[in-house]
């Protein structure tokens, strides 16, 4: 018996070009950034345990040596391996004022889109036209890999608490006074302008960057957006 034949009707999707605009979004803190980068020696460590390799022997701390390693090195970092921790800060005193610094941009991006989740903003609520944190994730590229941060770092003393409540010393580098710029390549479809500038003057507020920051329960690392 001959069956009749259905036609079948494909519904057209039309998909937008995406429109991808670019801006310069400048960064002024207001608080010290504080840095702590994985020293590479901590990572050799790190690898050789997991790789059942012998330990060896505890070195001295040396204070100007971990401030170094703290800190994320643009220009060619000094090899300060097998020096004294005064022959470090001799060193370190003649090429940090010649030397280029920066920060990660995703640790922006990131405080950007948690403080618009927290706040409410990126966060999808049924009946409304709020703008998911995954959206905004896909619609926001910081350029590059690290931003220059225009500043002098200079070392600084913490003593934190590592695991049990043991108190230990952490030697890192702060920037006093600082500020960078982030270019920044979005999607015109989804964000504008305002939109991005907003959500990164509450990221500043609430989130912050780097060490001791808002988002954990600190008070460093602070910025705003210059308009």
């Amino acid at each position: 018996m001959a069956t009749k034949k259905e036609s079948l009707s494909i519904a057209r999707v039309e998909v937008p070009a995406p429109k991808l605009e670019r801006f310069t979004l400048k960064i002024v803190g207001d608080t010290p950034l504080i840095c702590h980068r994985w020293a590479e020696k901590a990572q050799r460590e790190m690898l050789g345990k997991q790789q059942k390799k012998a330990t060896t022997t505890k070195e001295i701390r040396r204070p100007m040596y971990e401030f170094a390693e703290s800190l994320y090195w643009l220009s060619e970092k000094p090899n300060l391996d097998g020096l004294t921790d005064e022959e470090c800060q001799k060193v370190l005193a003649e090429v940090i004022p010649h030397s280029k610094f920066g920060f990660p941009v995703r640790a922006f991006k990131a405080a950007a889109l948690d403080a618009g989740f927290q706040q409410g903003i990126l966060k999808r609520n049924a009946g409304t036209n709020d703008l998911a944190k995954t959206t905004a994730r896909g619609a926001i590229l910081i350029q590059g890999e690290f931003a220059v941060i225009e500043g002098t770092p200079t070392p600084r003393q913490d003593m934190v608490k590592i695991g049990q409540g043991t108190a230990d010393l952490r030697f890192r580098g702060e920037f006093k006074e600082w500020r960078t710029e982030l270019l920044i390549t979005y999607l015109s479809n989804t964000l504008s302008i305002a939109q991005i500038v907003n959500l990164f003057m509450f990221a500043g507020f609430s989130n912050g960057i780097g060490e001791w920051r808002p988002a954990k329960d600190g008070s460093y690392g602070t910025f705003h957006v210059e308009v």
